[in-house]
């Protein structure tokens, strides 16, 4: 079984965050049993910190159960969504062990009745913010953080909260290292946690950097980029069905100061610094905000430069 590094995070309990996790969104609900399929090889495999979202809460739920693993030995993430709310029922139908180690606030934006709110338009995310803060004083939730947050956004909220988030969980890999972001938050002491580590459409699987590298070292292009991740002080929470990936992936490798530095300027090449998500278009527009209103500093399509 494999052994990780953890991270501690900002909360007064120095909660351990282990720094690879699996991310259990497979595009669809369920997606036919593969979900609880997908969560119960890693848990066998040595994962102990599943990532998932409300639609999928059931079936990772039934397979926390049905590990053997005990409930405090694994660290659950799950999202707030629009609407904005919590249901511990699907993750613990009878109520035993009801709690959400990490509890995050999906996007800075909320939707109600199909609408997407404008950043002053309540509820905002400071609004927001304050009812998660409630979760954690009533045991609900052990750690509360955020998803998808620019330091413009960090900053507005940091003027208003009580309880600092524990986690930026944000889209992060060598095309986008998020550099200023992460400087922010290690000075907030907020972890950051990279969603889509090895890319979207354009992965870290083709390139020829990457590859390179894996080829020297002996080991698979994946296992290059996570241990990347986690060796710059970010935890990473890739997904893959397949046994052999599952376990590759949280077998991180030892990386060279020389190694860090090919990976870390492998976004300086020209188009390389972009976000690898398909959810950029041409107009510069997310979900109903402008990049402007996110804080992200890119141009339409994603990219930086």
């Amino acid at each position: 079984m494999a052994v990780i590094p953890h991270f501690v995070l900002n909360d007064s309990a120095k909660t351990r965050i282990p720094s690879v996790g699996l991310g259990c969104w497979m595009g669809q609900p369920g997606g036919d049993g593969a979900v609880y399929r997908m969560c119960m090889e890693a848990l066998k495999c040595g994962y102990r910190h599943l990532d998932t979202v409300g639609a999928n809460e059931e079936y990772v739920g039934r397979a926390m159960r049905d590990s053997g693993v005990p409930r405090e030995d694994i660290f659950l993430t799950t999202k707030l969504g629009s609407p904005r709310y919590l249901s511990l029922s699907k993750l613990f139908p009878d109520n035993s062990d009801a709690y959400v180690d990490l509890y995050l606030m999906h996007w800075p934006l909320a939707v109600i009745d199909g609408k997407t709110l404008q950043p002053e338009e309540s509820p905002t995310f400071v609004d927001t913010w304050k009812a998660m803060e409630k979760l954690v004083k009533a045991g609900k939730v052990k750690n509360i953080g955020v998803s998808n947050f620019s330091v413009t956004l960090l900053r507005d909220l940091l003027n208003h909260c009580e309880i600092v988030p524990a986690v930026n969980q944000v889209e992060m890999h060598p095309c986008l290292p998020q550099k200023d972001l992460k400087d922010f938050c290690d000075l907030h002491k907020i972890h950051l946690t990279a969603y889509s580590p090895l890319g979207r459409g354009l992965t870290f699987m083709e390139n020829d950097t990457v590859k390179n590298l894996a080829d020297k070292l002996g080991t698979t292009p994946a296992q290059v980029v996570l241990s990347w991740g986690v060796l710059r002080g970010t935890s990473v929470i890739p997904k893959s069905e397949r046994p052999e990936r599952i376990l590759a992936n949280i077998t991180l490798i030892a990386l060279s100061t020389e190694d860090m530095a090919v990976l870390d300027g492998l976004h300086e090449a020209p188009g390389m610094h972009r976000s690898l998500l398909v959810y950029h278009g041409s107009t510069g527009v997310v979900l109903g905000w402008t990049y402007e209103q996110f804080g992200w500093s890119m141009k339409p399509g994603g990219i930086v430069n």
